[in-house]
């Protein structure tokens, strides 16, 4: 099967000591930013790459501007010596190989007083909101420098000044651009040459700018993976059993899809673009309906055509698996940046009763175990499951351990040939009863959007309505599904009274600010929702166990998640929400001052935005 990209590390990442001046810093964050075509972003996967090889754990988030191919592009990357999953509040260096429409990428890229502004010295100075932001700037001669090397490229000038400030060692870094290189020849020695050059530069400059770098320390040794949300979502389908994908091109899904085609092939799968998202659903459906385990990907505005066919998927009861990659809506909205308001639209947004599964990953490793688990769900309850991923974890890249297998795997309960009195819609126990294959001899039935009796043939009598929509609700409401429902964070909060509730790309920045939150006496006990829907109100009333308040954050203009909560369960107190929309990411100090704040007002009266 094809698999992320794996780093093997050893013991010794090299000399990775703060150069004199420095300071050792348990994370550094690093964005180099330049004009379509520069390869900003070939620049930041080396450094990522090279951080792995280091022991590092890392993090990179892709950032364009509107246009979405070409143009104004960043890669953002925070390094450290521990697990993370969200940026951190500031940047210690923004390198820039050019200043063409970097500006607008301020918001994205805050600086403080100690942060350092590299940049072309033949590209003017830098904008001043850069300028402003008291960080040091410096000018460099970044395309004279690698021109005096032929061969070379300005990125990879970039990627040794990066990494050396950043305290990467050399060997790491060459390593990682010889891996990319692929072949020895005049071309790789150039940019080898190049890369050396920024590190002496680095080196040189370190001492007298007093950049935070990262401690040293021996690499963990083992098996890491260079892994984007989008291809851990891939890879968890595929682990789970699904062998047909059917789907269109939409940002910031596609990369799902790209990595799926040739890994599907690997495993006897096959995938097939559609002409548009309404085609590629009924397509799944009718492969999953053949007994194939089936998924589609998209975002926002292919979730809105599909809703139709998701609906056939409910009332014929055929298991299927959509993966909305959300993105800054409504409408086409902001197709590159991430958002977390599909939500609402996801779990009530079908016509008439029906029940449907959504769960969100917790991050960009969680991707693969929430799809895998997904596939998992979807066959055994003969439903459709919307996974809620999103522009920061599909098109982010982080440095994971390789995760093991959760043992999620599809397994759909199906009729036997010639089952005496076959009945595809009998009323269960369970909710479940056996899925015929096509070809299967002497159960034969129809499945279609119509109401229907037990036997599949299309019926208006309320008996059988009524039936039909009790049995759609039970199997999903009865369905065990065990722990993995959400992740519960007590730490040294065992004790409180007071949680925190999430979901989705949040979690890493609600985890960061609930441990800051911490360090000041502030104990919360933090829930990251993986299981949306259906509600599990037994189990949340079991989590709050003991809490009086509780404060829910997320990413989306409308409170969808504070609003679903208040609907569906009941919660202690009187709830109160931290949401705002995309793009910017939600940052650990402004969650960090949200929670304190919140916490020591005891019961807050109206809501925070």
């Amino acid at each position: 099967m094809h698999a992320p990209a794996i780093i093997e590390t050893g013991a010794d990442p090299g000399n990775a000591t703060p150069a004199r001046g420095a300071t050792a810093g348990s994370s550094v964050s690093v964005a180099i930013a330049g004009s379509g075509g520069s390869g900003v972003m070939t620049a930041g996967a080396m450094l990522l790459d090279a951080s792995a090889r280091a022991g590092l754990d890392g993090l990179m988030v892709r950032t364009s501007g509107p246009q979405i191919r070409g143009g104004e592009a960043a890669a953002l990357l925070r390094l450290a010596r521990r697990p993370m999953d969200s940026l951190d509040d500031s940047f210690d260096l923004l390198l820039a190989m050019d200043w063409q429409n970097v500006n607008r990428f301020a918001d994205e890229i805050p600086l403080r007083a100690t942060s350092v502004v590299i940049g072309d010295a033949d590209a003017g100075v830098a904008p001043e909101v850069f300028s402003n932001s008291g960080a040091r700037c410096i000018a460099l001669p970044l395309k004279k420098m690698t021109k005096a090397i032929p061969g070379s490229w300005t990125n990879m000038l970039a990627l040794g000044l990066a990494g050396g400030l950043a305290g990467i060692p050399a060997q790491a870094l060459e390593a990682a651009l010889r891996d990319s290189w692929k072949r020895a020849d005049a071309g790789l020695q150039a940019n080898l040459a190049a890369l050396r050059l920024g590190l002496a530069e680095a080196a040189g400059m370190a001492a007298g700018i007093g950049m935070v770098r990262l401690e040293a320390g021996a690499a963990a040794i083992g098996r890491r993976w260079l892994v984007s949300g989008n291809e851990a979502a891939g890879y968890g389908a595929i682990r789970g059993g699904v062998r047909f994908v059917a789907a269109y091109p939409i940002t910031p899904a596609t990369e799902l899809l790209e990595w799926m085609a040739p890994a599907l092939a690997k495993v006897g799968g096959t995938l097939l673009q559609a002409e548009d998202e309404l085609a590629s659903v009924n397509m799944i459906i009718g492969a999953s309906y053949g007994g194939v385990p089936s998924l589609t990907a998209t975002s926002g505005p292919g979730l809105a055509l599909m809703t139709e066919a998701i609906g056939l998927a409910v009332s014929a009861e055929v298991p299927i698996v959509v993966v909305d990659v959300m993105r800054g809506g409504p409408s086409t909205g902001i197709p590159a940046k991430s958002e977390q308001s599909d939500l609402s639209y996801a779990v009530s947004g079908l016509p008439g009763d029906a029940p449907r599964l959504v769960l969100a990953p917790t991050s960009i490793a969680d991707c693969l175990a929430t799809t895998q688990w997904a596939v998992q769900l979807a066959e055994a309850l003969q439903a459709p499951a919307i996974v809620l991923s999103d522009q920061f974890l599909g098109q982010s890249r982080a440095i994971i351990d390789r995760p093991a297998d959760t043992g999620f795997k599809a397994a759909r309960l199906t009729a036997a040939a010639n089952t005496p009195d076959y009945k595809r819609y009998r009323d269960t126990g369970s909710g479940v009863s056996p899925m015929a294959i096509p070809g299967t001899p002497g159960v034969v039935y129809t499945a279609d959007g119509l109401e229907h009796t037990e036997s599949g043939v299309p019926s208006s009598q309320a008996r059988d309505h009524r039936l039909q929509l009790d049995k759609r609700e039970r199997k999903l409401t009865q369905y065990d599904y065990g722990r993995s429902w959400a992740d519960i964070e007590a730490g040294d909060a065992k004790a409180a009274d007071a949680a925190v509730i999430t979901f989705g790309s949040v979690t890493g920045s609600v985890r960061e600010a609930v441990a800051r939150a911490a360090a000041q006496g502030i104990h919360v006990k933090l829930i990251a929702l993986r299981l949306l829907a259906p509600a599990q109100p037994e189990r949340l009333a079991l989590a709050l166990a003991g809490v009086t308040r509780v404060l829910v954050v997320e990413q989306n203009h409308g409170a969808q998640l504070y609003r679903h909560l208040r609907s569906m369960y009941d919660l202690p107190g009187r709830p109160a929400s931290f949401h705002r929309p995309g793009p910017l990411p939600l940052r650990p100090a402004e969650l960090t001052a949200a929670i304190v704040e919140w916490e020591r007002a005891g019961a807050p009266e109206k809501e925070t935005a």
